[in-house]
C-alpha cells in the first residue's frame, strides 16, 4: 500500500538517486480486508500478472523533477485519493461476481481497462467525453460513491493489482483469448497508450518519426508504428543497451544514444536529412527532416532536442510524464511546431475498425502482427516488491524494461 508510514531501510552503498528514494518510500506490504463490490455491477478479481507502469515508478521513487526534487505536487493530486494499492496493468481471473455484474464468469481470464470513468462509477447519463469514447478524459473522476481516482490504483476504494484480490467494474474487463499468454496480455495497457499516440497523431505517408525513449511506451510505439505505418522510417533514442537492442528487434531503422546531446542532434539530423544551422549552443536542423516525435520521456533534453530536429510544422506528441522543467523552446515558435498531449487510451479507430484500444491489441496479438513479450524482462513475486522496483532503479545494470509481479503461484 502506498501512502503509509514508510518501512525505512538502509540504501545500499553506492546507491543512486532512485535507490535512495526507494529505501524511504511510503509503501509497505500490508494485510487488508478482502475488497468487496464497490457497486452491485462490480466484481472481484485475482491478479495473475501486474506490470509496473512508469507512473507507478515515478510515484514510488518520487521522481517528479530532477530540477526541483521538492516539486511533488501537481494539479492531478486532486484527482486521486490515499492510501492506494497501486497497479493498473493487470491480467486477472474473475473470483466473485456482484449481483448485477454481467457478461463474466468465475475463473475467466481478463485484462483490465483501468479507467474509473462514468460507467464504473454508476454515472448516468455519461459525460460527453465518455460518450465519445475518450475514457481518459472523463468528467467524473471525482464522482461518489467511489473515492477520487482516475484509474484503478489511484483511488483509495478501487484498489489496484499489487494485491492478491482487486475490484473491477464488469465493463473494465476484457476476456483474454486462450491463445494469448499472460505475458502478452499484461502488455495491453502500455501498448494501448502508445497506440493512442500513433492513431491520434499519425505520421505522414513515407515520413520520418523519432521515438524518444525506448522503455515500455517507446518500445510499444515502435511496434504500433511498424504494424500500422510500414512505409515510415523510425528512429529511436535509447538510454540503455537492452532498450536499444529491443528497439532494433521491433523494427526501428536507426537507434541513437541519448547522450551526448550534441552528437544525438548531429546523427539524427544526418539520418533524417535535416540541415544543421548555428554555432551558438546546440545546433538546430533547419529545414528539419523529422515529421513527428513521440516523446515518451518529456524531460528538458527530449523536448529541446525534438524541437531542434523537427521539420517546420512538425509535431511533438507528449505521452511521457515528468515534472516541470525549463527548456529552450524558441524553435517551437520559430518552426510553428505543434506540441500536443496524449493521455492514455479509450475507444480508437484502427484500420477502419472502431473499438477499445485493448481489444485492438488483443486482435493484433492473435493475428501474429504484434509481439511485445521480449519487453517483459523481469518477473518478481509480490513479496519482493522492493527488488522489483530496484531493478527499475538501475536499468543500466539490470537490463530491465518492463517488470511485473507474478502472482500465479
Amino acid at each position: 500500500m502506498f501512502g503509509v508510514e514508510p518501512e525505512r531501510v538502509e540504501a545500499p552503498v553506492g546507491a543512486n538517486r532512485l535507490q535512495r528514494a526507494l529505501a524511504a518510500t511510503p509503501m509497505a506490504l500490508q494485510e487488508l480486508p478482502d475488497p468487496g463490490f464497490l457497486l452491485p455491477d462490480w466484481v472481484v478479481c485475482r491478479p495473475l500478472l501486474t506490470g509496473i507502469c512508469g507512473s507507478d515508478s515515478k510515484q514510488v521513487f518520487f521522481d517528479f523533477s530532477e530540477d526541483d526534487p521538492e516539486s511533488t505536487i501537481n494539479p492531478m493530486i486532486d484527482f486521486v485519493s490515499f492510501p492506494q494499492v497501486l497497479g493498473h496493468e493487470v491480467v486477472a481471473e474473475v473470483a466473485a461476481l456482484g449481483p448485477e455484474a454481467e457478461g463474466l464468469d468465475i475463473g475467466q481470464r481478463m485484462v483490465l481497462n483501468p479507467w474509473l470513468s462514468c460507467g464504473p462509477r454508476g454515472v448516468s447519463p455519461v459525460c460527453p467525453a465518455c460518450e465519445a469514447g475518450d475514457l481518459s478524459l472523463c468528467w467524473n473522476f471525482l464522482a461518489p460513491p467511489i473515492a477520487p481516482g482516475i484509474h484503478s490504483g489511484t483511488s483509495a476504494d478501487a484498489t489496484g493489482g499489487f494485491a492478491t484480490l482487486m475490484p473491477a467494474h464488469d465493463s473494465m474487463l476484457f476476456p483474454v483469448p486462450d491463445a494469448v499468454s499472460d505475458e502478452a496480455a499484461v502488455l495491453a495497457d502500455p501498448f494501448s497508450v502508445s497506440l493512442h499516440s500513433v492513431v491520434r497523431h499519425p505520421p505522414p505517408p513515407s515520413g520520418r518519426v523519432l521515438v524518444y525513449g525506448a522503455g515500455a511506451l517507446g518500445s510499444a510505439a515502435v511496434a504500433a508504428l511498424r504494424v500500422l505505418h510500414p512505409d515510415v522510417e523510425i528512429g529511436v533514442v535509447a538510454r540503455f543497451k537492452a532498450q536499444a537492442s529491443l528497439a532494433r528487434a521491433l523494427g526501428a531503422h536507426q537507434v541513437f544514444a541519448h547522450a551526448p546531446v550534441e552528437a544525438l542532434i548531429e546523427e539524427a539530423a544526418a539520418w533524417s536529412g535535416g540541415v544543421l544551422r548555428g554555432a551558438h549552443g546546440l545546433p538546430m536542423a533547419f529545414p528539419g527532416g523529422i515529421d513527428v516525435v513521440y516523446d515518451t520521456v518529456s524531460h528538458r533534453d527530449t523536448l529541446e532536442v525534438s524541437c531542434r530536429l523537427l521539420t517546420a510544422r512538425g509535431t511533438i506528441v507528449k505521452s511521457g510524464v515528468h515534472g516541470p522543467t525549463p527548456w529552450e523552446w524558441t524553435p517551437l515558435y520559430f518552426k510553428e511546431i505543434s506540441w500536443v498531449g496524449s493521455n492514455a487510451f479509450g475507444i480508437e479507430t484502427v484500420e477502419g475498425r472502431r473499438q477499445h484500444a485493448i481489444a485492438h491489441y488483443l486482435d493484433l496479438v492473435l493475428d501474429g502482427r504484434v509481439d511485445l513479450t521480449p519487453m517483459l524482462t523481469h518477473l518478481r513475486p509480490l513479496e519482493d516488491w522492493r527488488g522489483a522496483f530496484d531493478v527499475l532503479a538501475d536499468q543500466a545494470a539490470s537490463g530491465a524494461i518492463k517488470v511485473a509481479f507474478d502472482q500465479r503461484t
